[in-house]
């Protein structure tokens, strides 16, 4: 199904998960399709539809967390994925959108800034959200990538700022800023 801002986890070319999204004008989804190398196959749907949320896991656990619901709505939902079906689960302390996202696993995550501008970060210990040292500075549409324990997030767009070369990496228990220059 063609849609744009979708979830997505994965640990190799030949099995991946895509979900969520959305399509033009905003129409929310709670699509989910497995990849197995040649073709996407739907499964079990989340159960919110959204787009622009922060995710983790493989194809077979999966966690996707926060998102938008609506147009200007951010949401603090959490869903897992057991390789069949998505379950709510407890959600994020702030509700928010395109942060920076980092984890290989669905029982531990990274979730660090995002819409509404802010600097939290939160990390997930497969049952719950815990707010942690904030990032140097606040963003949204940023990439992130590692481990619950040790992850960058690069990139984004701040207020007054516009677009952000600037990586944050996380070690936990905390936050180192550096700016790097190719």
């Amino acid at each position: 199904t063609a849609r744009k801002n979708m979830g997505n986890a994965g640990a190799s070319n030949t099995s991946a998960l895509a979900f969520g999204g959305s399509s033009d004008p905003p129409n929310f989804q709670a699509l989910t399709e497995t990849w197995n190398g040649t073709n996407w196959t739907e499964v079990g749907d989340l159960n919110t539809a959204r787009g622009a949320q922060g995710c983790a896991g493989t194809n077979t656990a999966a966690l996707t967390f926060g998102g938008r619901i609506a147009p200007g709505a951010s949401t603090d939902l959490t869903e897992t994925w057991n390789g069949t079906n998505w379950t709510e689960v407890n959600d994020l302390n702030t509700a928010r959108r395109t942060g920076g996202a980092a984890g290989s696993t669905n029982t531990a995550a990274l979730y660090a800034g995002g819409r509404n501008i802010t600097a939290v970060t939160e990390l997930w210990n497969g049952t719950n959200w815990t707010t942690v040292a904030s990032m140097g500075t606040a963003r949204y549409s940023s990439t992130g990538a590692g481990t619950k324990t040790a992850a960058l997030v690069s990139g984004g767009e701040a207020p007054g700022a516009g677009a952000l070369a600037l990586t944050e990496e996380w070690n936990d228990p905390g936050t180192i800023t550096k700016t790097l220059t190719t």
